[in-house]
């Protein structure tokens, strides 16, 4: 499966940016190709172990007497309470806009404390497309998902569209890191874009810390850390710190890394 990802959107994203014109050029094996096509692999395996994500909350509600035991199986458990009782496409509506509201504060903290050098991992590529998005450390990977995904089931609303937010939101952030100049025009402020996370993947001072929103900009712009300027493009991407370039190294650079300062950089 994974080889037939980089096959299917290496290509679609090649031929984007040959039609489209790249942000700015790089070789398709540029820098951290093969570190990438790693971490690619590790997404694919991790992905068994997020769906296990969806037992946790299974358990707690059963202990609470909030669902029947059948919430372990696949189908009969479909939510609970009022929020359950919603039609589909309103859950749908709340589920997004939640999980992009904690996605920016999960994606804020993971710029701070003890959690930076873990997502240091993730803004350590310098040539930026679309197959460094899945350059994240499984810790951050996990976080994530369990922060996201866990609360929504167990406010009650149907696990089925829960778990659906996470890879719809995984298949935005490939095409948000493509190396593409674009901005949607007049919906620049509506919904994110390449040019809006590329932003937040520069090293420009003006640029530390802005953009952390996965989908709707509406949350940086509530919270003061908004940055789309209309006179250039984004570009010198990467972190100040040091980290090493292998898949192995940089698995294990957080661990060793310890909470280095950050002296106004970007991350």
């Amino acid at each position: 499966m994974p080889l037939i990802v980089l096959l299917v959107l290496g290509s679609l994203f090649f031929l984007l940016e040959k039609i489209a014109g790249a942000a700015r050029p790089q070789p398709f094996f540029r820098g951290g190709f093969g570190t990438d096509v790693l971490y690619l692999f590790l997404a694919s395996g991790m992905k068994l172990v997020t769906r296990l994500f969806v037992i946790i909350p299974a358990v707690l509600l059963v202990a609470l007497g909030l669902a029947e035991k059948s919430a372990f199986t696949p189908g009969p458990y479909l939510g609970h309470g009022p929020l359950a009782a919603q039609p589909l496409w309103l859950q749908t509506v709340e589920l997004y806009l939640l999980a992009d509201f904690i996605g920016y504060w999960m994606h804020r903290a993971f710029h701070s404390g003890r959690l930076w050098p873990f997502h240091a991992v993730h803004h350590s590529s310098e040539d930026l497309d679309w197959l460094g998005s899945v350059r994240v450390h499984p810790v951050n990977e996990l976080v994530n998902n369990l922060v996201q995904v866990v609360p929504l089931i167990l406010l009650g609303f149907n696990p089925a569209v829960a778990v659906s937010v996470a890879p719809f939101l995984t298949l935005y952030a490939i095409f948000l890191h493509a190396n593409l100049n674009w901005d949607f025009g007049p919906l620049r402020a509506v919904i994110a874009t390449p040019v809006f996370h590329r932003w937040h993947h520069s090293k420009d001072p003006q640029a530390v810390d802005k953009n952390f929103a996965g989908l709707l900009p509406i949350w940086d712009m509530l919270f003061g850390t908004y940055y789309m300027p209309r006179d250039r493009m984004p570009d010198d991407f990467g972190i100040h710190e040091p980290m090493p370039t292998g898949f192995l190294g940089q698995l294990k650079a957080p661990f060793v890394w310890g909470r280095a300062p950050r002296d106004g950089e970007k991350g």
